[in-house]
């Protein structure tokens, strides 16, 4: 490992955190990792990482910490207490928070952090399992500039667009922007999947030459093959989605933004997750959208 990289600390190797951090591996970093799943651990040390058996373990030594778990909660009880980061890395680390969680839960991180001589950015991204794989991820960051400038080599290694968005919170606050127009656009393609279905178009013919138009976009491009043959692996659950509408819908009230379709999905997703498809991607919701049709999900 070159020396002249920073040592980087990994919490969270779930669906996006295990690739991403071998892509971190791959450029040349030491990364040491801490989960809770002994597999995602193992992975990581096959890819050329250091599996740590404690967050505290993990970050000592880090001069970058880059958590990725599913939600406020998880980050809140990963950073905070005596065994959290906070207690255990060193003063001027760098945590950088790619979790996507409510805007203030990353102001009050960063306000706590800042009394522990701790920097934090807020950097969620966009992109699901494929864009963590290919390095490609959208990467929106709260924060100051010195410390983006800082951390921009490391998620110049993750991702391809990554722009710093304005002070903290900023970021998860674009992110819960993203996550409104992704749902709203996979609602748009599911319905237009049951239409052209019973219409008796060429389902496929049909995806590849809307998407060579106005209404092609990345979410058509990314869950074309999902809606084609009803395979709902999870990129990105429902579950992660309903967390994040509720993110976007709570936020937009707080500023009195009306979001009305935005609202309506938040329902829909919610509905299909009390269907007992959460841990299903999101481009499951195909499934509500058949059983709203009178059909049986395929």
């Amino acid at each position: 490992m070159s020396n002249n990289l920073p040592k980087v600390a990994w919490i969270g190797l779930g669906i996006m955190g295990s690739p991403m951090s071998e892509n971190l591996i791959k450029a040349g970093y030491d990364v040491t990792g801490f989960t809770l799943e002994q597999d995602k651990l193992d992975r990581l040390t096959a890819a050329g990482g250091t599996a740590a058996k404690s967050i505290a373990e993990a970050v000592k030594d880090a001069d970058v910490v880059v958590t990725m778990v599913p939600a406020s909660p998880q980050v809140e009880a990963i950073a905070y207490g005596p065994d959290g980061i906070l207690e255990n890395a060193k003063s001027g680390a760098l945590l950088v928070d790619m979790s996507s969680i409510t805007p203030q839960t990353s102001v009050d991180l960063a306000k706590a952090a800042k009394d522990k001589g701790i920097r934090v950015l807020d950097a969620p991204v966009s992109g699901g399992e494929a864009g963590a794989i290919e390095a490609v991820l959208s990467i929106m960051v709260g924060g100051e500039q010195a410390e983006f400038d800082e951390a921009k080599p490391l998620l110049d290694a993750l991702g391809k667009t990554i722009v710093l968005c304005g002070p903290h919170g900023s970021g998860q606050t674009v992110k819960a922007a993203n996550q409104l127009i992704v749902a709203v656009n996979i609602q748009a393609c599911a319905e237009a999947v049951v239409f052209l279905e019973k219409s008796g178009v060429d389902l496929k013919a049909a995806l590849d030459v809307l998407n060579g138009g106005l209404a092609g976009s990345t979410v058509l491009t990314r869950k074309k093959d999902n809606f084609l043959n009803r395979d709902f692996k999870p990129g990105f659950r429902i579950d992660l989605h309903h967390k994040d509408m509720g993110i976007v819908t709570d936020a937009a009230r707080n500023v009195g933004a009306a979001l009305p379709v935005g609202a309506t999905v938040a329902q829909l997703v919610a509905s299909l997750r009390a269907q007992g498809d959460g841990g299903l991607d999101h481009s499951a919701l195909l499934r509500s959208v058949e059983r709203l049709s009178g059909d049986q999900p395929k």
